[in-house]
């Protein structure tokens, strides 16, 4: 099975893993929602961090097509695939 997973400290909310995942893995949800979540400042000195944080709510369906990998701009993203493979964010 497929898992996702998100590195919370360094999601910035851009959406882009939602908005270029085929198959919706992604959802958005407000950054109150993670009250223990500190931001990680070496992301927040290049990018702006938003309202929300990116959650792989069905992680299980990602394809591994590596769209959301390519367009992460915090590089937050890990997916490791069926054969135990591990696929990490490299934002372009």
């Amino acid at each position: 099975m497929v898992t996702v997973d998100i590195a919370l400290p360094k999601c910035t909310g851009c959406a882009h893993c939602r908005d270029v995942c085929p198959v919706n893995v992604f959802e958005l949800r407000p950054s109150s929602s993670f009250p223990d979540n500190v931001d990680d400042p070496e992301v927040g000195a290049k990018f702006q961090f938003r309202g929300e944080k990116s959650v792989a709510v069905n992680g299980p369906e990602c394809i591994v097509c590596e769209a959301c990998l390519f367009e992460c701009e915090g590089e937050c993203i890990t997916i490791v695939d069926d054969e135990g493979n591990t696929h990490h964010s490299t934002y372009k």
